[in-house]
């Protein structure tokens, strides 16, 4: 009996190694603090849209007016997709889109998981990249 009772019991313990998988999906502060933005699958893809604003302020626009297409320009900033088309995984994305609504424009980008759980989210034009540094919020 007390053999099965502990028998039972370790079958609750975890064992080394069997921690989850690291994973870009989740909530992540943007490098500037200005929002949060929530990254998902999206069917077989990964892609992130905004939760929220934090930047505050009579000048911080509420719908996506920099858009170059007239016909988007109001659509709200909260749920406006920024990320799209990521495969691969777990620790690197490729093959997707960054859409800056600040600017209005869209870049090739890629996403990396850090050591420190960060999140490198890089953006590219042509062949000049730049990398923003995002961490995970709870």
């Amino acid at each position: 009996m007390i053999r099965a009772l502990v028998a039972a019991l370790l079958l609750l313990v975890p064992l080394p190694g069997a921690a989850a998988a690291p994973s870009v999906e989740g909530l992540w502060l943007t490098d500037d603090g200005k929002a949060l933005v929530r990254i998902a699958a999206c069917g077989t893809r990964m892609c992130g849209r905004i939760a929220r604003v934090l930047d505050t302020g009579p000048n911080v626009p509420g719908t996506d007016v920099n858009n170059p297409d007239p016909a988007r320009r109001t659509r709200p900033i909260v749920g406006l997709q920024v990320l799209s088309g990521f495969h691969g995984g777990p620790l690197q994305w490729t093959g997707g889109q960054a859409y800056d609504p600040k600017s209005g424009s869209s870049y090739k980008s890629r996403l990396r998981l850090n050591a420190d759980g960060s999140l490198r989210v890089t953006g590219c034009v042509l062949f000049a990249c730049r990398s923003k540094r995002w961490t995970r919020s709870s």
